[in-house]
């Protein structure tokens, strides 16, 4: 099957335009799950980065000892605790009944400690069988998980370590090699798969875009989190997994670069944050 690099042509397309007499909830309701004692970051970024990209409301589920930090960090936050520490079957019982009936997408598991692994596979199946779009990332991607996901506009967003737990497979250092792996994963297990990387693949096992970023400032922890809070931007809005992916790794290469640009090797993920308007302006059609 032919790759094809990303580029801002192809992009346009994936992107809908805005209806100006939309109304609040019309561009998109997403929910992100993470965060853990330690890692309170990863989902503030991924929330942040989803209402950059013009999203209208997006809920952000954390523990509740990171409630108040995540609530002090920006007034832009809807903030559900999770009732337990980590991710327990009654937590996600109880998320179940507070959050929104017409979620668009999710994106889970950045940062997120899980204290049992039914438990993720719970709130993953219960939120396909409301038509939820799923991105998933870090602490999500288990094995176990991709049984529940065949053909249900889900992506998987991994680094190469992620990919090896998630798979089974280490990604190869060809290039060629590489692409052959997530194309075969993807068609494999239905799902949009988005390995991270110098060059990001991603395959939905029918179609492949790539995107080579050479943006070494980018290895800085947490543009993963921006990332797939893209993702789950993207898809509150367009159904299709490959095309949100796709614009979710073009838009984070291009903040990355701007914020390069100006920083050289001392970016921040909340710099990108910052940068994301700007890029995607030239994007936005309102009809």
């Amino acid at each position: 099957m032919a790759s094809q690099q990303l580029q801002a042509s192809i992009i346009k397309k994936f992107i809908p335009a805005r209806k100006s007499t939309s109304r609040k909830g019309d561009n998109g309701t997403v929910l992100v799950v993470g965060g853990s004692y330690i890692y309170h970051g990863a989902p503030i970024l991924s929330s942040i980065a989803a209402l950059r990209c013009g999203t209208d409301l997006v809920y952000t589920s954390v523990p509740k000892i990171n409630v108040s930090a995540t609530r002090a960090i920006s007034p832009n936050l809807i903030v559900i605790p999770l009732v337990d520490q980590k991710l327990t079957r009654g937590a996600v019982h109880k998320l179940l009944g507070v959050i929104p009936r017409n979620l668009d997408s999710a994106t889970i598991g950045m940062g997120l400690a899980v204290q049992e692994k039914n438990a993720l596979l719970l709130l993953v199946k219960s939120l396909l069988d409301r038509d939820v779009r799923l991105s998933l990332d870090a602490s999500a991607l288990i094995p176990d998980v991709l049984p529940l996901l065949s053909d249900k506009n889900v992506v998987v967003t991994p680094h190469a370590g992620e990919f090896k737990r998630l798979f089974g497979a280490v990604p190869p250092n060809s290039k060629k090699e590489r692409i052959l792996l997530v194309e075969k994963n993807a068609k494999d297990y239905g799902i949009t798969v988005l390995l991270k990387g110098s060059t990001d693949v991603i395959s939905n096992g029918k179609k492949t875009f790539l995107y080579t970023k050479k943006i070494p400032a980018m290895t800085v922890g947490g543009t993963g989190d921006v990332l797939s809070g893209l993702t789950a931007g993207m898809l509150a809005k367009n159904r299709n997994a490959l095309e949100s992916a796709a614009v979710a790794t073009f838009i984070n290469g291009l903040a990355g670069k701007a914020v390069q640009k100006k920083f050289g090797l001392h970016m921040t993920p909340m710099d990108l944050l910052d940068e994301i308007p700007n890029v995607m302006k030239p994007f936005d059609k309102i009809v």
